[in-house]
């Protein structure tokens, strides 16, 4: 397999890594409700989102409220994740690959 293909693959999966985790904790606010911070799995998936939703954080504008950022970190992986889809489909493209 190319490196440039690996790359996108290894990018698109941990995107989809904190996607699903920034799901799952999403879940586990409407289960746990306002004990969710005694929830180890809770902490756990907080441990593996927090470096995203800090990042997103830190390109956003203080106008978004700090609730409000998670929701718009999933929906930003959401995006890069098609993105990187569509990259890796013109890479496969290129190389004359079916992947």
């Amino acid at each position: 397999m190319p490196l440039d293909i690996l790359l996108v693959s290894i990018l698109r999966t941990l995107v989809e890594v904190a996607g699903f985790a920034l799901l799952g904790q999403g879940v586990l606010v409407l289960l746990a409700g306002k004990y969710r911070e005694q929830n180890i799995f809770y902490r756990a998936l907080r441990i593996v989102t927090n470096p995203v939703v800090r990042a997103v954080r830190f390109i956003t504008p203080r106008l978004i409220l700090d609730a409000h950022i998670p929701v718009l970190t999933f929906f930003l992986l959401l995006w890069l994740w098609i993105m990187l889809a569509f990259a890796k489909r013109h890479l496969c493209g290129l190389h004359g690959l079916a992947c």
